[in-house]
Formats: C-alpha cells, sequence, structure tokens
C-alpha cells in the first residue's frame, strides 16, 4: 500500500538519512540522497523515458525538492555507472548549482561530460576506480567493480558513524564477462565480514529464478544470425551497450562485413568507448554510414538506437518510412535488447511495421540475441548470505521487483521488520544499526518538455489525453448583458470529433434555453454562462455519442 505523506522528524545527530527521489516502483530516474551531519551525498541522478500516457514529454526527471534549498550542502554525485536512468537528469541538476563535484569512474564520467558539454556545462569531476576510497565530507566511500551491461560499473560503499551502507547500483554476477571484470564478491565478503548496516540491492530482476545468462552466450547467435542474412542487417540497441556493440563489430568482421554507427548518442557514446579503450574496432571495419550505401548490401551491418520503440529513434523512423535506409525483404533487423516496462506496445508497433515491410525481425522472443544486465534472484541469494546485511532495502524497480527482492533476504534471514520497502520520497534513517521508515515526502514526476523543465503538470498531461482521444470542441456565443438573449451564435466548431459539424444543430437550441434558465435565475456573469454552456454540450455529447472530448466555451457580453 502507498505510504501516506508525513513529514520527518529532524534529523538526530548521529543518524544518516535516506531519501529515495526516484527508481523505486519504476525503472529509470534512479537517485538517491544520504544526509549526514547537514550534509548530503547522491547516489546517481537519472532519467526516465516517457510512457504512450505522457504525450509531448522528452524526459522525466526525479523530483529534486529535497535538495533544492540545500545545494550548498551537496558535497558530491557519485555516478554507479554511465546509462541515461542514472546519469541523464545530471544536467537539470547542475543547472541549479554547476560545481557539484561528480564522482564516477572513467568511462561513466566521459560519457557524463559528453552530455555536459551540450548543456554549457564544465563539471568539476573526480575519476575513481575499484579498490579506491575517498571522503567527501563526513561520508568515507569505497568503490567496489561491479559487471554490468556497460563497462566500469561501480557499486559504492559509504560509510559514516551512523552505519556501512552498501548500494549495489545496477550490477550482475557474470562468471565470463566480456571485459573479464567480475563483480568482486571478495569485496563483498570482506564488507559482509566487516559489517553492513542497510544494503541497497538492484531489484530489477529478483522475480527470475536462477542466474542471469552469460553475456559470451549471445556473440555465436548474433554471428549466426548475419551470417545468413541474404542482405543488410540492422542491429538495435542501447546507445550505451558497449558490450553489445563489441560483439556486433565481431560478428561483422567474422562475416565480411563493414559496419556503419546510426543516431547521434550511438556516435558519440562508441566513440568515447572505442577511445578510452574499452570498445575494441577490428581493423577496417567501421565505415561512415554515408558511405554505406556504396557498398553490396550484404556487406554491410547498420547498428542503430531504436531498441526500445523510441517514436523519434532510428529504427522506429525506419519502420514508418521516414528514414533514408529504407528497408525492404530479404533485410535482417536484430533487436539486442530487453524490454523496458511500459515500451511493450511501442515495440511491438516498430516490430510490426519492419515485418510488412518484408524484413526478418530477430528479437528476444525468438532467438537468444540478448540477456539482461541485472541479478536475477539466484545470484541476489549468493549476495544476501556472502553480506548477511542488519537491514535491506530493495532499490531500482517497479514495485512487484522490490516485493520479490524483499522476499529474497527475507529467506536468507534477513528479518521481516528490517526488510524495507520503500516508495519515491521515503525518508528512512539509520544509527546504531537499525533502519527504520520516518516519514513520507510528497515528490512527483518533473517533466522535460522542449526547453520547459518542472512547468507540465499532470493536469496538463490529461488535457493532452484528452484531446488526443476524445476531440476539442469549441462553442462561441454573444448574449445580452442586460437580459442573458442570445445575440449571436451559438457558434462551435470541433476538431478530432469524427463528426460533422452540422450534427451539433441539435444541441443549439438546449444551449439557448439553457442560457435563458440562467438568466431567469439571474445569473450574469460571463463565466458562470460559460460553465452553464460546458455542462450543457457536455452531456449531450456524452447521452449521443458516448464520449468526453475538451470543451471550451466562450461566452461573450454584448
Amino acid at each position: 500500500m502507498p505510504n501516506l505523506v508525513s513529514d520527518p522528524p529532524t534529523l538526530e545527530p548521529g543518524t544518516l538519512r535516506i531519501i529515495p527521489t526516484g527508481g523505486l516502483g519504476e525503472i529509470g530516474r534512479n537517485m538517491t540522497v544520504f544526509e549526514y551531519e547537514g550534509k548530503i551525498l547522491i547516489v546517481d541522478c537519472g532519467v526516465l523515458f516517457p510512457e504512450e500516457n505522457q504525450p509531448g514529454v522528452d524526459l522525466i526527471l526525479p523530483d529534486f525538492a529535497p535538495v533544492r534549498d540545500r545545494l550548498d550542502d551537496i558535497v558530491g554525485v557519485v555516478l554507479t555507472h554511465g546509462h541515461e536512468d542514472h546519469i541523464g537528469a545530471v544536467p537539470y541538476l547542475l543547472k541549479l548549482r554547476a560545481d557539484i563535484p561528480l564522482i564516477g569512474s572513467g568511462l561513466t564520467l566521459a560519457l557524463v561530460e559528453a552530455k555536459l558539454k551540450e548543456h554549457r556545462i564544465q563539471p568539476y569531476s573526480l575519476t575513481v576506480k575499484e579498490g579506491q576510497t575517498e571522503q567527501l565530507g563526513p561520508f568515507d566511500l569505497e568503490f567496489v567493480a561491479v559487471n554490468h551491461s556497460i563497462p566500469d560499473a561501480l557499486a559504492v560503499a559509504i560509510t559514516t558513524p551512523a552505519g556501512v551502507v552498501l548500494h549495489t547500483g545496477d550490477f550482475k554476477m557474470d562468471q565470463l564477462p566480456l571485459d573479464d571484470r567480475l563483480t568482486d564478491l571478495r569485496a563483498f565478503a570482506r564488507l559482509g565480514e566487516k559489517g553492513v548496516d542497510l544494503f541497497l540491492a538492484d531489484s530489477t530482476n529478483a522475480d527470475v529464478p536462477g542466474f542471469t545468462p552469460l553475456e559470451r552466450s549471445i556473440g555465436p547467435v548474433l554471428d549466426n544470425v548475419i551470417a545468413r542474412a541474404p542482405r543488410r542487417v540492422i542491429v538495435a540497441s542501447f546507445s550505451s551497450h558497449v558490450h553489445r556493440v563489441q560483439q556486433v563489430l565481431d560478428a561483422a568482421a567474422a562475416n565480411g562485413r563493414r559496419v556503419a554507427l546510426l543516431g547521434r548518442s550511438m556516435v558519440r557514446n562508441m566513440t568515447i568507448a572505442a577511445d578510452l579503450g574499452y570498445l575494441k574496432v577490428p581493423e577496417g571495419v567501421l565505415i561512415d554510414y554515408k558511405k554505406a550505401s556504396d557498398l553490396p548490401e550484404d556487406e554491410i551491418v547498420y547498428m542503430s538506437t531504436g531498441s526500445q520503440g523510441e517514436p523519434m529513434a532510428v529504427l522506429a523512423r525506419m519502420a514508418n518510412l521516414d528514414h533514408q535506409i529504407e528497408v525492404g525483404p530479404g533485410d535482417t533487423v536484430i533487436l539486442a535488447s530487453s524490454l523496458i516496462p511500459g515500451n511493450e506496445n511501442a515495440v511491438y508497433r516498430v516490430i510490426d511495421g519492419l515485418t510488412k515491410l518484408g524484413a526478418n525481425v530477430v528479437h528476444k522472443g525468438n532467438a537468444k540475441v540478448h540477456v539482461s544486465g541485472h541479478a536475477a534472484a539466484g545470484e541476489l541469494l549468493y549476495c544476501y548470505n556472502i553480506l548477511k546485511p542488519k537491514n535491506v532495502m530493495p532499490v531500482h524497480g517497479e514495485y512487484r521487483h522490490l516485493v520479490a527482492n524483499a522476499r529474497l533476504a527475507m529467506d536468507t534471514g534477513v528479518p521481516e521488520q528490517n526488510t524495507i520497502l520503500a516508495e519515491d520520497g521515503t525518508v528512512i534513517d539509520l544509527r546504531d544499526g537499525v533502519a527504520r521508515i520516518v516519514g513520507q515526502l510528497d515528490l512527483g514526476f518533473v517533466y522535460v518538455d522542449g526547453s520547459s523543465v518542472g512547468e507540465i503538470t499532470d493536469a496538463d498531461l490529461k488535457d493532452r489525453r484528452i484531446l488526443g482521444e476524445e476531440g476539442f470542441i469549441s462553442i462561441i456565443v454573444v448574449v445580452e448583458a442586460a437580459t442573458g438573449r442570445i445575440v449571436t451564435g451559438p457558434e462551435i466548431h470541433a476538431r478530432g470529433f469524427a463528426e460533422d459539424d452540422a450534427v451539433f444543430d441539435a444541441v443549439k437550441p438546449k444551449i439557448a434555453a439553457a442560457l435563458a434558465d440562467a438568466a431567469h435565475n439571474g445569473v450574469r456573469d460571463s463565466h458562470a454562462l460559460s460553465q452553464v454552456v460546458r455542462r450543457t454540450v457536455g452531456r449531450w455529447v456524452n447521452t449521443s455519442y458516448r464520449r468526453r472530448p475538451m470543451i471550451v466555451p466562450l461566452v461573450i457580453e454584448a
């Protein structure tokens, strides 16, 4: 059940306060605020991508309300890895205070800095690596290597006199990782021996039994699909999935094909990864996409964005014949990613569109072309048994994922009262090995719409949905100020109503009668008369057509 809003008490000395401001109850906009002795540390600052019921929205940010009036108290932002749902909101936080220190691994900071450059922000950053310790204000930090679907991911152990908190970030326990970088279970064990007072664990795959398959199991499948493709191959993936791009480059090279990167973010991120040595590009394989059309069709692989069905990404534009690369019979399209919850319909629309064009679409549902970057239940059980944490707070997941993760913790012996099911805005205090919920802040979604940040409300989105789904009706009436008698009109226009304007002839007498009745009862205010018109037309439309369009009346007094 959702927690009721309640203000937390004043933070007592010697107590660590934790407030997740995003990422709990959703896959995205991950951000957690830690406060101790008046200083604030933030772990991750990501975005959530909008769903179909949020028309016009570009991005959704965490709610910065808990820190907005305390920017000078922030000692730093630790970024666990370079995925958008963990770094995408950094520019919007730094617009509030540009010199907040950013702490992360080399690749993570390189991806963030490229993003900040587009926002014309020069950050103050500190590059760290696994095994390194740093002190930021009252927070002692230790960074631990974890394996994920992007290189250079880190967990972070946060130590204060109130206790030790371990935040995994996103992780899994691939035992044969492509980059030979294992999740450091020895460090986990050492921290467990020291004592972990609160464990914040990735929940995304907590309801998936067993273990996440190996990344390297995907390579042979990609190689086989590309080898059998008669014409062009188009592979869609996240623009930051370095491991998947590496596998595509290797498979293309093995089959005598060249690779062209499509999409601004894909080109930017892979250029960074290659420059830093995380992406090993076989000699002569990469080619500029403008020159790719000069090659025979069976010698090219396009690596694109759009694996989540995003309407403006490359793959969706191909499906809509809105891209210079026209997909057709004999082409092979590979969706090398998992479905983020909420994106299913958009992805299946793209798959259908590409299939109609004659393409052979290969995806996770019909071939092993993707494995998750998150620990499944078996891996999480290992972590709980190694760490033996005193308290657990599942993070990063929809509510069912958080519940599944909490059950795993309890199965390994964590007492139910020490297992915290939190939501965005839940306030947790940690002291003397005890973590407890002390309040619930009223936090919401912050929408980015073009250059507008936070100006769009849920009410605005509701209006947009009504306009898109039900249509729009405007009514203009001129009335005599003294009597309320109609002088001109009603003039009625509709958009998206799917009926001829002549149908409104039936409601015009009803409007006249309602205005006359209102005038008889002494109603003279034009706003009140407008509401009379709105109710009259609304009842008629609902009764006659079972529709609820947006109705905008305008009553003018003559």
